[in-house]
């Protein structure tokens, strides 16, 4: 959250009053960043992604606003662990079926994020994560699975997503419907190693993530984009949210050696202990890249998980 209040403007998003660096993005653009500034920050490798998508104005729980939201240099660290489906499912709205490796086994994910250069300012965020099965298709579990991974296009229901600054929470919990709060959270992800920190109320670990990064790979702008699509229910009505990950220097690793994931007290310890992990199955991490965050849109779902075949 940010502190110094001499550094800082007020702003009113649908009557939710927040603070933003002054003379930062936000301060100056509203969303409606300029382009070609954003391709001189050195921090920044190019902007081609984003010319490709232009902004739309939208009416929104916070106000009008643009979409997407971009996010013009990222870097992110997610463990996918294996979980035990009845575990899954009791974490799961019934309309939601989780993705199953094999009959009995889920998978989720704890994920960090740090988020560089920014339409709404540098933050960081942290995520528990279940994959589930695309809401509104009734074919074979092993062919969702499959399918999702060859389209590099997951779906995920999110059970915690805490955030360290004032306008990402609110923007993310009354605009998006995501289960958002803001805490002391630090991540740290470069091409050696991802460290990050989430605290609880009282100031100590929530969750804890120190790993080597692995080897990472180079991307040409444009050649590698995934896509996930997250589901928010608020009063009984389903949204999906699109993000798009344009990947620009990532790499991965089975079973990481090493790894120090530190399960404390708190809201996400307490998500991620609900879903009883087994085990990791896998280390991500991406040290270059951007998004594009799109505001969520009504979704039609089944009604109870009998609708979906399994």
């Amino acid at each position: 959250m940010q502190s110094n209040r001499q550094d800082v403007i007020e702003v009113d998003l649908g009557g939710h009053v927040v603070p933003v660096p002054k003379g930062g993005l936000y301060d100056r653009y509203r969303m409606k960043t300029d382009l070609d500034e954003i391709a001189r920050d050195p921090r920044v490798r190019g902007v081609e992604f984003f010319r490709r998508l232009p902004k739309t104005e939208v009416d929104s729980p916070i106000g009008p606003t643009l979409t997407p939201n971009f996010y013009y240099r990222v870097s992110t660290a997610r463990l996918t662990m294996l979980a035990p489906s009845r575990a899954v499912r009791a974490r799961l709205p019934e309309e939601l079926a989780p993705l199953e490796l094999v009959p009995g086994l889920g998978l989720i994910s704890v994920m960090f994020f740090r988020y560089d250069v920014c339409d709404i300012d540098f933050y960081t965020e942290a995520a528990v994560g279940i994959a589930v099965r695309p809401a509104r298709h009734g074919g074979l579990g092993a062919f969702d699975l499959v399918s999702s991974l060859a389209n590099d296009h997951l779906h995920s229901y999110v059970l915690s997503l805490p955030v360290s600054t004032d306008i990402a929470m609110v923007r993310g919990r009354h605009g998006y419907g995501f289960p958002k709060w803001v805490t002391g959270l630090e991540v740290d992800i470069d091409a050696h190693r991802a460290t990050a920190r989430v605290t609880n109320d009282a100031g100590d670990t929530d969750l804890a993530l120190s790993v080597g990064t692995p080897a990472q790979t180079g991307y040409p702008s444009g050649e590698r984009v995934s896509s996930l699509t997250s589901y928010t229910s608020n009063n009984g009505a389903w949204h999906s949210t699109l993000s798009q990950t344009h990947v620009l220097s990532a790499g991965s690793t089975y079973r990481p050696r090493a790894l120090t994931l530190q399960v404390g007290q708190g809201r996400m310890a307490d998500d991620l202990r609900s879903l009883a992990p087994i085990r990791t199955l896998r280390l991500d991490v991406m040290t270059e890249g951007q998004i594009a965050l799109h505001m969520p849109i009504p979704l039609s779902v089944p009604t109870a998980r009998q609708g979906l075949s399994r």
